[in-house]
């Protein structure tokens, strides 16, 4: 019995110091400070714009007229910068607009304890982000293209305010995968120590994102230096780091997925035949669930259609709109 205490006494004592060494160490990890950050709007594009939308200083860009309205909406770890091949062939059908998601682009970082009520790189305020933005820009109503992550906010948004969504066009949608990290694991996440060990993984995107970024193509010839320096631009953005991994601790699992039969307006679901981010065949499954969808596959193309095959893209979103009511 003796010797039973005695073992338990070690065993709580190396418990102890190990649970110090999980709360002391990660306090103690340096972090440099990142070089050659600036403020967003010093990285602006000629046609960039911004405007304050639920307290937050959105970056986004707008070209055509008239009806009907779209609205883009990029995925993980990209910006409208995504959309550039095909701007200008949706504003030849009307008017269009896309926009940074919180933590991406050129969009305002806000860091805890600058925002009140809802997390804002939280799905929630993502979706009362793309309804704001159409109520600031005079969008009572629109067609929703969202790719990837971007698709399933398009969804959920179109889920929430049916009345505000004409159409859907999702583009390789992120609908059965992702969803944030699990239960037990989030609260770590916003820790100090996990606030502070996060900024360093969120820092390790510039070592893996470019491999990150050729598997999304299905010709990874075609990611040429010029359109991964457009891609990698919002990395000299304050914040971007700590932004990243603020997105990352507040993804949370949805209803979505058990929600889809709802999801009752028209629909386009594209994507490539080489898609090697969500697998082709979710897009498939998704289109299958979906009560008025129309599924386009693209030969000999990726996760990206929009930027590697926008003529194929095209021909295939404008063919949808032709269909429109």
């Amino acid at each position: 019995m003796r010797r039973l205490k005695r073992v338990l006494k070690i065993v709580l004592i190396v418990l102890g110091v190990l649970l110090v060494l999980v709360i002391i160490v990660p306090l103690l990890i340096p972090i440099p400070p990142l070089e050659d950050t600036v403020p967003p709007e010093k990285l602006a594009d000629p046609d960039s714009r911004f405007i304050v939308v639920n307290g937050i200083k959105v970056h986004y860009k707008m070209l055509g007229q008239g009806e009907p309205k779209f609205v883009l909406m990029h995925g993980f770890a990209a910006s409208v910068f995504s959309w550039r091949e095909v701007m200008r062939p949706f504003a030849e059908r009307g008017t269009v607009m896309a926009y940074d998601r919180p933590a991406f682009g050129l969009t305002a970082r806000p860091m805890p304890g600058e925002w009140s009520g809802t997390n804002p790189y939280s799905i929630d305020a993502q979706v009362d982000l793309a309804i704001g933005m159409m109520d600031t820009l005079g969008m009572p109503r629109a067609i929703l293209v969202g790719n990837s992550a971007g698709g399933t906010v398009a969804a959920l948004t179109a889920l929430r305010h049916p009345t505000r969504v004409r159409a859907l066009i999702l583009v390789s949608p992120a609908i059965f995968i992702g969803g944030g990290s699990a239960p037990w694991y989030q609260p770590l996440m916003t820790t100090p120590q996990g606030r502070r060990i996060g900024q360093l993984v969120a820092r390790q995107i510039r070592n893996w994102g470019i491999e990150f970024a050729k598997s999304a193509w299905h010709d990874p010839s075609k990611l040429t230096p010029e359109i991964w320096e457009g891609y990698a631009k919002p990395l000299r953005a304050e914040n971007w780091d700590r932004a990243l991994w603020e997105f990352t601790a507040a993804s949370r699992p949805t209803d979505l997925r058990q929600r889809l039969s709802e999801l009752t307006m028209p629909t386009l679901v594209i994507t490539g035949d080489d898609d090697r981010i969500v697998p082709t065949e979710q897009s498939v499954r998704l289109a299958r669930q979906l009560p008025n969808a129309q599924l386009v596959v693209i030969p000999s193309c990726g996760h990206i259609p929009q930027e590697e095959c926008p003529e194929a893209f095209m021909r295939a979103v404008n063919e949808f709109l032709n269909r429109l009511p």
